[in-house]
C-alpha cells in the first residue's frame, strides 16, 4: 500500500490518492468524516477549526460502501478557499504582487519557511509555508482512516491518548481494552486518560496563550492484535519499528520517538528490559512485560505495540521571535500565520493514523492478497502456526 497526498494549505483542496488498499474492505464518507473530526478537536486549537469543518469525499476506488482494489482518491475541500482565490490562484497575474500574493520574506524560526526558500529558490515565502503547513495532516488522517478500517477487518485495533503536555505529565492508563481507553480519551479536551492531569494540561495550555506562548507534549499509540513477526530483520529498511518510527517523526513538529520504556532503557540493566518469554497451549508464546514496545530485531513479538512521540511547541507565537528579512536582511519580529498555543491533542490523532498505515501496509504486503477475505485466512493461519511453533 501506499498513497500521496497533494495540496496547500489555503488552496481550493487536499487530496490522498491510495494505491494497494485490497477490495472487499467496508468503507464509508462516515469512517473518514469520523477521523477528520476528531482531528479537529482539543483544547488550545486556533480559529481555523472554527472556519472549517472538514468532510471528506470519496471519488474513486468504493463502490457501494466496498473497496474495489482500485485506487482510491479522497478529497478534502477548503470552505476558507472563497478568501484566497486571488492569493494562491493557479493561473499568471499582473495585479501587485505585495497585496494580492501576500508575499512573504520574513521566516519564522521554527518552520520550514528559510531553509525551503533556500533548497527550491523561492523569494516568496508563502510557496513554502503553505505546503510545510500541518493542514497536510487532515488527509494523512484520512488515508489512515482507511488503514484502520482494513486492520479492523483483521482484528487489529489501534488507539492514542495524550501522555505529558507542557511538563504536565499523566499516570500510565490502566484501561482493560483499546475500546476503553478510546471511550474515555474521546471525551476528554485533551485526549488524556487522567482526568486529574487534564485539568492541569488545560490550565498550562490557558496560561501558555495567556502568555503568547505554546506548549509541546507526548502522545502514545497503543496496538493491539498484532501477529507475531510483522516486519523483519534481514534488512534495515524492513524493520517495521524503523518504518514506524519514520511514519511519526515525519508529522509536523515530532522530534523524537521511543518504544515501551524507551530511553528509561539506559537506566537499567538488561536483566530488568527484555521481556521473558512464557507459553501455554490456549495463548502461545506471551511476554511477562512489554517493555520492548512489542518489537525485538525489527519484528513485532505478539504483544501490544507501544510507540510514543514527543511534539514540540508550535513555533509561531503571539510573544514572536526575531528573525532576518530575506529581502532587506533587517532583523524583525517573526509573523503569525496560525494561533494554536496547543495542538498535541490532534497531533495524538495523526499519530494514530500514521502508525494505523505502517501496520497495513505491512499486513498487506505479508500476508497479501487483493482480497481481504484471504488475507484474512492468512493472517489467522499464521497467529495459528505461530501458537503451536
Amino acid at each position: 500500500m501506499r498513497y500521496l497526498t497533494a495540496g496547500e494549505s489555503h488552496g481550493p483542496q487536499l487530496t490522498t490518492i491510495i494505491e494497494g488498499v485490497p477490495a472487499g474492505v467496508p468503507l464509508t464518507v462516515e469512517d473518514i468524516n469520523e477521523e477528520l473530526a476528531r482531528r479537529q478537536k482539543g483544547h488550545g486549537r486556533g480559529r481555523r477549526m472554527q472556519i472549517e469543518k472538514d468532510q471528506v469525499k470519496i471519488v474513486s476506488g468504493v463502490r457501494h460502501g466496498l473497496t474495489l482494489g482500485s485506487p482510491i482518491t479522497l478529497v478534502v475541500e477548503n470552505n476558507d478557499w472563497k478568501h484566497w482565490t486571488n492569493i494562491m490562484g493557479i493561473e499568471p497575474t499582473d495585479l501587485d504582487e505585495t497585496e494580492v500574493k501576500r508575499k512573504v520574506s520574513r521566516p519564522r524560526p521554527g518552520h520550514a519557511d528559510l531553509n525551503g526558500a533556500i533548497k527550491y529558490g523561492h523569494r516568496d515565502m508563502r510557496n513554502v509555508l503553505e505546503r510545510s503547513s500541518a493542514r497536510e495532516t487532515t488527509v494523512r488522517v484520512a488515508a489512515g482512516a482507511v488503514a484502520k478500517k482494513v486492520l479492523s477487518e483483521l482484528g487489529i485495533q489501534v488507539g492514542g491518548h495524550v501522555l505529558e503536555i507542557g511538563g504536565v505529565k499523566a499516570e500510565p492508563p490502566q484501561y482493560e481494552s483499546i475500546e476503553q481507553l478510546k471511550n474515555v480519551t474521546e471525551e476528554s479536551p485533551v485526549r488524556c486518560f487522567d482526568s486529574e492531569a487534564e485539568s492541569k494540561m488545560m490550565e498550562a495550555i490557558d496560561q501558555a496563550k495567556q502568555n503568547g506562548d505554546s506548549i509541546g507534549g507526548i502522545v502514545e499509540v497503543i496496538v493491539e492484535g498484532v501477529p507475531i513477526g510483522m516486519g523483519s530483520y534481514v534488512h534495515y529498511d524492513r524493520k517495521l519499528d524503523a518504518k514506524i518510527t519514520a511514519a511519526i517523526i515525519s508529522i509536523n513538529a515530532f522530534k523524537g520517538v521511543e518504544f515501551g520504556i524507551g530511553f528509561k532503557a539506559a537506566e537499567i540493566p538488561g536483566s530488568l528490559v527484555h521481556d521473558e518469554i512464557l507459553y501455554d497451549e490456549e495463548s502461545g508464546y506471551t511476554r511477562r512485560t512489554n517493555n520492548l514496545g512489542g518489537f525485538e530485531g525489527g519484528m513485532t513479538t505478539g504483544m501490544p505495540i507501544v510507540v510514543r512521540g514527543v511534539m514540540k511547541p508550535i513555533p509561531t507565537l503571539y510573544k514572536p521571535l526575531k528573525s532576518v528579512d530575506i529581502e532587506t536582511k533587517e532583523v524583525f519580529e517573526a509573523s503569525i500565520e496560525r494561533s494554536d498555543s496547543c495542538a498535541v491533542p490532534a497531533a495524538s490523532v495523526v499519530a494514530e493514523s500514521v502508525v494505523a498505515w505502517e501496520l497495513a501496509s505491512a499486513v498487506v504486503e505479508q500476508f497479501g492478497q487483493d482480497r481481504i477475505d484471504l488475507i484474512q485466512q492468512n493472517v489467522q493461519q499464521a497467529k495459528e502456526r505461530a501458537r503451536k511453533f
